[in-house]
């Protein structure tokens, strides 16, 4: 690999390894010493930075970062001196459990990733702060894009993340999978960050990509290490992974050869890659059974429907509006709201669209959400007010937006005029 690709390569095993990474150390120095497992992992990347483009990329880049990240743990213990624990003892628990590679099958790598999420999710910690902590060291994301992920902003985010570290070490959490009977309570919170992940990968919130493939395709791998295992392969859990691949299965096609962003109806069907699709279909005839009913079961129910229709066109309006009805009901969410309005002006037309949104406009948590003012302009264009629509274009284009996303308003904005 040349130099200029290294960066690249060490975001991508950022993404796929961090995770596996922290929770392998954290199993051993325990959670009251997160950020220690945080930290020493991201001076691993850093080396690799460093190291690779003049020595090369290893030959195992995973093994190596694991043990660069081991090595830096046990250079804490020793130096720092703040670990309450007996030194020697943590040395050779750190030497035995990081000295095999990450995908040696006799280690239970699985657990130790499955229980560091569950910690991050433990019912002692505020919902908001679940979320965004688990993002951070499940998902790899910044707190930039937590922040975007859950409409809100950066300095609440990380101060969340700081409070709910805090409060793992003063609860004395431990790292762990639940029992079965609480196992219920918790998988919520586990499978909403989740799908935030996946969400966050299907419409970056900045840089030149609109797809993070690696984030979709992580949040995809984690939902699978639950239906892995014998306690969490719930019908909830196969309701999200229905979800999740539908919308992977789309990922070829929602952009252009520039990379620009292709609307559902611009989408080439063809392109779509089906054997997600035909799992997608497998996981939702699995999550049927029993009597739970999610959001989840529901929106993957959306999405099967737009599968299942052979174009644009062909789509079932009536069914989706009745499944977003029921959705608003389980989840009555602002954003839940939006997508019934759009849906709404699919159906019906433009001004009944215009006209589900309007209640939408006071809501403070999409104020700044860019598919609010896109879904309005649209619906005044296709009404025959280009005018207006030329100004809610332009709202949407002061919103937080990646460049592909801007390239594509700006292009509906510059239509108006």
């Amino acid at each position: 690999m040349s130099p200029e690709g290294v960066p690249g390569l060490v975001d991508h095993l950022f993404r796929h390894e961090s995770a596996r990474l922290v929770s392998r150390l954290a199993a051993v120095l325990g959670p009251v010493h997160l950020d220690l497992a945080e930290e020493v992992v991201q001076e691993a990347l850093v080396a690799a930075l460093q190291t690779w483009p003049f020595r090369g990329v290893p030959d195992n880049p995973a093994a190596w970062l694991m043990q660069v990240a081991r090595n830096r743990a046990i250079d804490a213990i020793r130096h720092h001196r703040f670990i309450d624990a007996d030194e020697s003892a943590l040395e050779r628990a750190l030497a035995g459990r990081l000295g095999v590679a990450p995908d040696d099958p006799a280690h239970p790598v699985i657990d130790d990733e499955l229980a560091i999420v569950f910690m991050t999710c433990h019912p002692a910690l505020p919902a908001a702060s679940r979320v965004a902590l688990t993002l951070k060291i499940a998902g790899g994301l910044s707190v930039a894009e937590i922040a975007r992920a859950l409409l809100s902003d950066e300095p609440a985010v990380a101060q969340r993340i700081v409070r709910a570290k805090r409060q793992i070490r003063e609860a004395k959490i431990a790292l762990d999978l639940p029992p079965p009977e609480q196992l219920g309570a918790r998988l919520v919170s586990v499978l909403d960050v989740l799908y935030l992940l996946f969400n966050e990968g299907y419409a970056a919130t900045e840089g030149d990509a609109l797809v993070r493939e690696d984030l979709c395709f992580e949040a995809i791998r984690l939902v699978r290490r639950l239906l892995d295992h014998p306690h969490t392969g719930r019908p909830e859990c196969h309701a999200l992974a229905a979800l999740m691949l539908f919308h992977a299965a789309r990922l070829p096609a929602r952009t252009g050869d520039e990379g620009d962003l292709l609307m559902l109806e611009q989408q080439d069907r063809q392109r779509w890659e089906w054997p997600l699709v035909h799992q997608a279909f497998r996981h939702l005839d699995r999550a049927a059974t029993g009597d739970l009913m999610t959001p989840y079961h529901v929106q993957a129910a959306i999405a099967a429907a737009h599968a299942a229709a052979p174009a644009f066109g062909d789509t079932d309006w009536p069914r989706i509006c009745d499944l977003y009805d029921q959705l608003y009901q389980l989840t009555p969410t602002p954003i839940v709201a939006l997508n019934r309005a759009i849906a709404t002006g699919a159906r019906f037309g433009p001004e009944a669209g215009l006209t589900a949104l309007d209640p939408l406009a006071a809501e403070p948590t999409l104020a700044r959400y860019h598919l609010l003012y896109g879904a309005r302009a649209k619906f005044l264009r296709d009404a025959g007010r280009p005018a207006e629509a030329a100004g809610m274009y332009r709202q949407s284009l002061a919103c937080r937006l990646s460049n592909p996303e801007r390239r594509f308003l700006q292009q509906q904005l510059d239509d108006m005029l």
